[in-house]
């Protein structure tokens, strides 16, 4: 039986079935910030509901209110002040129990196109959203409407995508009927029921609050599943958002709105009362391997989707255009501060340099070129603070302390602090990149997570493929590409990529970048090496968080 919202939303459903199976360049929701795309209005609007929000209690009428609390620190400097509410587990829980029984009851369809109206109306609140990302991460406002709205909102399509397939797939009835020779045949009815594993929760992360939340959000909830948020204690106000967003849509279709909570957790306690409770049946994280670690540990009652940290890293063998790759280059590891789980840290350079369309380049000589290139890059205030954006967070502030006083590597290029003259109390820092020999693993071979990358100085090309290889294998990554205009080369890198099991990326030169993952058609992770044990988004991401149940009786 279908739904209004499925034949609403059927049309971008097929798109979206067809873009993930062709995997060419697909999107639902446009990514400029246009009046003319999001409406005359648009841009005021979202500002002015953005900040009708600060200093604000966030009402959002959960069960098991015990208080509230708040304390974001926004990177820009400017003061936030928004109280959110503080909810008993126990409460979000069982109401998340109780509320699955009607979200069940309207079946894959229904919940698919429930889900894509919820994403519609996302997508409505863009510019409110981008702002909240912007000034909770430290993400430029380009990237923060782009990767935090509708991008992220593809991802959370892309999720909502496969878990129709698979759902789908699944017939609700069927007449078995098996012959008996002489005798009558055997004749059953049977009935195949989709129940959710239980309510799942996702632990987002600081960088990327919406981008990493959307696909296990809506992956749970597609396939059947209450969700429960528990966002980052400093990036609470786009989680927030979204919550309303969706408790909204579903109690305008007569639907219990506690199927979608937010779990604000005031003590770190309340995290892992949260996810190790009996009735959390999925977790979703983002962030450190210390965490993620002991979430795969501890939490035995649930499936664990965890994206860590990696080594990201890039083998420099011999390019055809130098200054397209250092351009290239310079971008990648400047992109958002480098505060991206997918930004390169280790550069791997033979030790005899590189051959380009500009003659040999010796391993100084590239270090120099790309020092040059990252200051050349960032020399327009305008684009540097665009591109940039602010550090999100203290601990990130003093990695990059650490890396400029030379304790872990050669200086080619020292951080510095930049005034950002429409947010004066703005972090802003250029990045910081390093010379090291390949033996001084301690310095390289552990992520630095914010703009610290090394250059490192390998015996061959060979072995640089070799170590990558073994960086990958041993750490991680999300990431990790290849410049070499020897086929042999990139033929050995791809073999060691399939090893290793990562994405490659080969000579980007243009305006597609190693950190840049596009929904419907990239796969953000593989699941096979220790950055990730799930991918967004595959099969696997979906069918795990669903049960079929069958009943047969006689006819």
């Amino acid at each position: 039986m279908s739904h209004p919202l499925f034949e609403k939303h059927r049309a971008t459903l097929d798109n979206a079935l067809q873009a993930i199976q062709t995997r060419g360049y697909w999107s639902a929701y446009n990514e400029m910030p246009s009046p003319k795309v999001y409406g005359a209005t648009a841009p005021e609007d979202g500002k002015r509901a953005f900040d009708a929000l600060l200093g604000q209690q966030f009402e959002l009428g959960q069960p098991g209110q015990t208080g509230w609390h708040g304390g974001e620190q926004s990177p820009f400097g400017i003061e936030m002040n928004v109280q959110y509410p503080v909810c008993e587990v126990e409460a979000l829980i069982s109401a998340g129990e109780k509320a699955m029984v009607g979200w069940q009851a309207v079946g894959a369809a229904g919940r698919t196109g429930i889900c894509m109206e919820m994403l519609e109306r996302l997508n409505q609140q863009s510019f409110e959203i981008a702002h909240a990302v912007m000034m909770t991460t430290g993400q430029g406002w380009m990237m923060a409407f782009q990767a935090g709205a509708p991008h992220a909102q593809d991802r959370g399509l892309e999720a909502v995508t496969y878990a129709w397939r698979e759902q789908s797939a699944v017939p609700a009835q069927a007449m078995w009927e098996k012959p008996q020779g002489k005798n009558p045949p055997l004749v059953m009815q049977k009935n195949f029921e989709i129940v959710g594993r239980g309510v799942g929760v996702v632990v987002g992360c600081g960088t990327f609050p919406t981008w990493n939340t959307y696909p296990g959000l809506f992956a749970a909830l597609a396939t059947g599943n209450a969700v429960i948020i528990k966002p980052h204690s400093n990036a609470i106000l786009p989680a927030a958002i979204t919550v309303r967003t969706l408790r909204a849509v579903l109690t305008e279709n007569g639907l219990n709105p506690d199927l979608v909570t937010l779990c604000v957790a005031a003590q770190r306690e309340t995290t892992r009362q949260l996810v190790t409770h009996s009735g959390v049946k999925s977790i979703d994280f983002t962030g450190s391997n210390v965490f993620g670690q002991w979430l795969i540990d501890h939490c035995r009652q649930a499936q664990v989707y965890a994206e860590l940290a990696g080594v990201n890293n890039i083998v420099i063998e011999s390019t055809d255009a130098y200054q397209a790759m250092l351009g290239n280059l310079a971008f990648t590891l400047s992109l958002y501060s480098g505060q991206m789980c997918t930004t390169s840290q280790a550069l791997l350079v033979p030790a005899a340099g590189i051959d380009t369309d500009v003659g040999h380049k010796s391993y100084d000589e590239v270090c120099a070129d790309l020092a040059q290139a990252v200051e050349r890059f960032l020399s327009k205030p305008e684009v540097a603070h665009a591109v940039l954006g602010a550090i999100q967070s203290n601990d990130t502030a003093e990695r990059i302390d650490i890396a400029s006083s030379g304790s872990l590597g050669t200086v080619v290029l020292a951080s510095t602090p930049l005034e950002n003259p429409d947010f004066p109390k703005a972090r802003v820092r250029t990045p910081v990149l390093l010379a090291c020999d390949a033996e001084d693993e301690k310095a390289y071979m552990e992520e630095r997570f914010g703009p610290i990358s090394f250059i490192v100085k390998v015996a061959s090309a060979e072995a640089a493929i070799a170590l990558s290889e073994r960086i990958t294998r041993t750490h991680g990554a999300l990431t990790v590409g290849i410049y070499s205009t020897r086929p042999e080369v990139i033929d050995a890198m791809t073999a060691a990529t399939w090893r290793s099991k990562v994405a490659l990326s080969i000579n980007l030169t243009s305006g597609v970048f190693v950190n840049q993952s596009a929904a419907f058609s990239d796969y953000h992770g593989t699941g096979g090496n220790p950055s990730a044990n799930a991918s967004y988004s595959d099969s696997a991401f979906v069918a795990n968080r669903f049960r079929v149940v069958q009943r047969r009786r006689h006819v």
